[in-house]
């Protein structure tokens, strides 16, 4: 159904309408905020799977250890003991 539809007189008619409607000033504009924004895009969806994939990987490596204690968990102490303090009178 769409096998032929990216032809170069197709790209043609594209270009010669956008010419049309937007003009010869604001065409090469629009052409850069177009790329732009595919290059925005392009970078955002690289970036996220980057960052998906770099989660994955210390869920696997983990997966035989002991979990390892985090940055934000206070480290366990042990109960002081009342009056143990040499206050004796």
């Amino acid at each position: 159904m769409f096998t032929n539809v990216v032809q170069p007189t197709h790209l043609l008619v594209i270009l010669i309408v956008a010419l049309l409607v937007l003009g010869p000033k604001r065409l090469p504009g629009a052409g850069r905020a177009l790329g732009q924004g595919l290059r925005e895009f392009k970078s955002s969806i690289t970036a996220e799977s980057m960052h998906s994939e770099a989660e994955a990987r210390p869920a696997v490596m983990q997966a035989g250890r002991a979990e390892a204690p985090t940055a934000n968990a206070a480290p366990e102490r042990e109960p002081a003991e009342v009056g143990s303090s040499g206050d004796r009178g």
